[in-house]
């Protein structure tokens, strides 16, 4: 049985999507596709909020936060998974996977925050729209974001660390095109309950008040919308909200899903799929769920673009 020594040394081998050898270029032209479209949309969304009056208001600049984490999470893993399938080679350092499992937890809990402080936005201009601007101010915007981003990175280091240190000796391949926690645990020869018990209990100290915090504020968006006498002032409300529930949803439903529970219970055959989704689809999905519902977003869009074309 090889030490932990050897063990880190060697590494790992990411088996990806090896058992499809037949569709390996098919699988690199999507991912490629989804990879560009990823960075595209989310740049666009940059470009275009940075470089108009939009970044001044504290709705887009939280927006601005979440298109960049996105970018961040689809750069972790997809351009090393497009690499093994074009032949590349699947092993990753041992230091290399666990600086992407540090990168995966970090902006998965900053994804996180990001969206329980864009709901207490939408919270503070729904409900308490004269004090918007005064509450929501931009020393306070900046402030948040910088404390999502410091919180995030901070608090999976535990995690990390004590991960890090155990011994591997089971297996080197990891069944996903990632370094995933819980099949890292699965491949360890000593006893994790306690660092699973720790997954638990730090995740659910992040998700579950986040996620609390965001229904709160919507339960109380909800409220303020439904007193509303104008029909186009409901709408209205209602489709500043309607993208960024969305993206809760999804967000949260495929990270809680896929590991809020014992590693025992871990099958690669479903997590393959709910791993595709949160890595890969959904910070794709999101600059496009935001830019086709938001009218300020698309104007300013036509306007490059005429800007570009110029006068006829």
């Amino acid at each position: 049985m090889p030490d932990k020594n050897q063990s880190s040394s060697s590494g790992f081998i990411l088996q990806g999507f090896s058992d499809y050898p037949d569709i390996q270029i098919p699988l690199f032209c999507l991912f490629l596709l989804i990879y560009l479209l990823t960075l595209l949309g989310n740049v666009l969304i940059l470009i275009v909020i940075y470089q108009t009056s939009l970044f001044n208001i504290p709705m887009y600049f939280f927006l601005c936060n979440l298109a960049f984490i996105d970018m961040c999470s689809s750069s972790i893993f997809q351009p090393k998974l497009l690499f093994m399938l074009l032949g590349g080679d699947n092993t990753i350092s041992f230091g290399g996977c666990m600086t992407q499992l540090h990168f995966f937890l970090s902006l998965t809990c900053a994804e996180f925050i990001s969206l329980t402080v864009m709901a207490y936005d939408r919270y503070v201009a729904i409900c308490n729209p004269l004090r918007y601007l005064v509450v929501m101010n931009r020393r306070v915007c900046v402030f948040l974001v910088i404390s999502c981003w410091m919180f995030s990175f901070a608090e999976p280091m535990l995690h990390t660390v004590l991960i890090s240190h155990l011994p591997f000796c089971r297996s080197r391949t990891i069944d996903q095109f990632f370094c995933d926690l819980s099949i890292l645990l699965k491949l360890s020869c000593a006893n994790t309950v306690f660092i699973e018990m720790l997954t638990f209990v730090f995740g659910s100290l992040v998700a579950l008040p986040a996620f609390a915090l965001t229904v709160a504020s919507y339960t109380y968006i909800i409220s303020t919308i439904i007193k509303i006498h104008s029909a186009t002032g409901r709408k209205k409300a209602f489709s500043t909200c309607t993208s960024h529930l969305t993206v809760v949803i999804l967000s949260y439903g495929t990270i809680l899903i896929t590991y809020m529970r014992p590693t025992s219970q871990y099958s690669s055959t479903l997590s393959k799929p709910f791993s595709f989704l949160y890595t890969a689809l959904i910070p794709l999905i999101n600059p496009f769920i935001y830019t086709l519902r938001n009218k300020d977003i698309k104007q300013q869009i036509s306007k490059k673009i005429e800007i570009k074309r110029g006068p006829l």
